[in-house]
C-alpha cells in the first residue's frame, strides 16, 4: 500500500464512509504478503516513498507474474526490471495497465491508467549520457526508472571519449542538469571527463560492454572508482536501475 491509498482509507474512516472493521481488513496484509517463494513488501511505499521494485531476472515467468500481480493489487504503480519480452507479454495478459519499455527491459504497471506526464520545458532535470550505442539498455534503464519515479529526464547518447566534440556539443544541456547519470563500458573514461565539466553530482555506471580485457565491466568499474574528478559516485556494473533511482532522489 502506498501513502496515497493509505491516506484515502483513513479519510474514509474519519468521515464515517468506511467502518473500522473494513479498514482493518484492508490493512491486514501489511507490512508484507507471503507467496511461499517470495514475500512482497507491501509497506515499502509508505516507508521509502516508492513501492518494492520487482527484479525479474532469475525468476520464473510465473513467479514474476504473481509478484507483480500481488504488488499491483496494493499500489497504484508498480515497476519491474530486467523483464524478458515473453515475461512482459504474460504479465500484460494478466495485469491491466502495463507498459513495456523494450530497450530498458522495464515493465510499468499503472493501476490508475494515467498517461505519463509530459516532459516539462523547464525545471530541474536528470540527464542521462552514455558513451556508445551498446550502452543503451543500461542508460535507458536509468532514464525510464527516473521518469517513472517522477523526474524530468533528458538524454544524450553515443557521446563517448573517442569523439569529444559530440560531448561538447551537449555542453549547455549538461551544465543545466541537476544531476547526471553517465553510462560507459570499455575503459570507462566518460564519467571522469564529465565530472571535470560540471558542479552537479555525477552518477557513473560501468557496463559490461567491451573486449576481453574489460573483464565484463570490471575495468570500467575500477576506472570510475579511481576517477580524479570530484563529485563522481559509482554504481555497480550494469546497474542502470540503481542509478536512475538515486538520480531521482537527488533531483527531487
Amino acid at each position: 500500500m502506498d501513502g496515497k491509498r493509505l491516506k484515502t482509507l483513513l479519510e474514509k474512516v474519519k468521515s464515517g464512509k468506511m467502518p473500522v472493521e473494513a479498514a482493518i481488513e484492508g490493512l491486514r496484509t501489511l507490512p508484507y504478503d507471503d507467496l511461499g517463494y517470495a514475500k512482497p513488501d507491501l509497506h515499502r511505499g509508505i516507508r521509502t516513498g516508492f513501492p518494492e521494485v520487482v527484479f525479474c531476472q532469475g525468476k520464473t515467468c510465473e513467479q514474476s507474474v504473481q509478484i507483480v500481480k500481488r504488488l499491483s493489487a496494493h499500489h497504484a504503480r508498480v515497476l519491474a526490471t530486467r523483464v524478458a519480452p515473453e515475461v512482459a507479454d504474460e504479465i500484460a495478459r494478466q495485469v491491466a495497465g502495463c507498459t513495456y519499455h523494450g530497450t530498458a527491459r522495464i515493465l510499468v504497471v499503472d493501476g490508475e491508467k494515467k498517461k505519463a506526464p509530459k516532459r516539462r520545458a523547464a525545471g530541474k532535470y536528470v540527464m542521462v549520457l552514455c558513451a556508445g550505442t551498446a550502452d543503451l539498455p543500461v542508460a535507458e534503464e536509468a532514464a525510464v526508472t527516473a521518469e517513472v519515479m517522477g523526474s524530468r529526464v533528458e538524454r544524450s547518447y553515443d557521446v563517448g571519449v573517442a569523439g569529444l566534440h559530440r560531448l561538447l556539443d551537449q555542453r549547455e544541456r549538461i551544465l543545466e542538469a541537476n544531476v547526471l547519470v553517465v553510462v560507459a563500458g570499455m575503459e570507462g573514461a566518460l564519467p571522469s571527463v564529465v565530472g571535470g565539466m560540471v558542479s552537479c553530482p555525477v552518477i557513473a555506471v560501468p557496463t559490461s560492454v567491451g573486449y576481453g580485457a574489460s573483464f565484463g565491466g570490471l575495468a570500467a568499474l575500477l576506472a570510475m572508482l579511481n576517477s580524479c574528478a570530484a563529485g563522481v559516485a559509482v554504481m555497480n556494473i550494469d546497474n542502470g536501475f540503481g542509478a536512475g533511482y538515486f538520480a531521482h532522489m537527488v533531483n527531487r
